[in-house]
């Protein structure tokens, strides 16, 4: 599966058709951009390619996450937390206290690997994110000796700026309804910039690629996932 960016479309439609096309050259953008990347069906064979091919190429002892509705999706946090062989940084444990769960996440950035997805992701092979606390972007870009991003093709958009207002129009406002957070674009849909404690929106990356080459991988899946 790996390197071999003849994306197969799941059904004989032309809207298939098209998403095996444009993932197809997404791929290869991203792997011109030095990251190593797999094409996955859905999201089940993304977790079943990860815990096959691209867990045990990393070596990792170490692992730890950001939060991600597709990777959740995945199945791969139960299974990572199952893996005695394994020590979990576990970020997304609801029983800790917030400055427990503050310093999970510091200790993240130290981690062997670190596993999350993204908001955006240009056909020119840049991944675009904006976070509230700035831990998993951080991650993304520096700390962790591997990271490994799962992407939904809803993910995929022309170019930075088409990224951008995919963030702020769409992700960050269902975002903060999902999380249930104060802010004016809970309620309206609208970005209004605002200064609400709750603002999710403070950090912004563009990671146009990976250095050293290859320590970011990308499991681009064939099926909408996530925001």
């Amino acid at each position: 599966m790996k390197n071999t960016f003849s994306v197969t479309p799941k059904a004989d439609t032309p809207v298939e058709k098209w998403w095996a096309l444009r993932l197809a050259e997404a791929a290869e953008s991203l792997q011109g951009n030095n990251f190593e990347v797999f094409v996955a069906a859905d999201c089940h064979e993304a977790g079943e390619v990860f815990l096959r091919e691209i867990l045990p190429a990393t070596g990792a002892s170490t692992v730890s996450f950001g939060g991600s509705m597709t990777l959740a999706a995945t199945g791969i946090v139960d299974a990572v937390r199952q893996d005695p062989s394994l020590e979990v940084i576990d970020t997304f444990d609801k029983s800790v206290s917030a400055e427990e769960a503050l310093e999970r996440r510091r200790q993240a950035l130290l981690s062997d690997l670190f596993l999350t997805g993204t908001n955006a992701v240009t056909a020119c092979g840049k991944l675009v994110n904006l976070d509230m606390i700035g831990n998993r972007v951080g991650a993304i870009n520096f700390g962790p000796r591997h990271v490994v991003l799962f992407i939904g093709r809803n993910k995929l958009v022309e170019d930075v700026p088409a990224a951008m207002d995919r963030i702020k129009d769409y992700a960050s406002p269902t975002n903060t309804m999902r999380l249930e957070k104060k802010t004016p674009c809970r309620m309206t849909s609208h970005c209004t910039d605002c200064s609400s404690p709750d603002r999710i929106c403070n950090v912004w990356t563009i990671t146009e690629k990976s250095f050293p080459k290859g320590r970011i991988r990308v499991v681009l899946i064939n099926e909408d996932c996530g925001l």
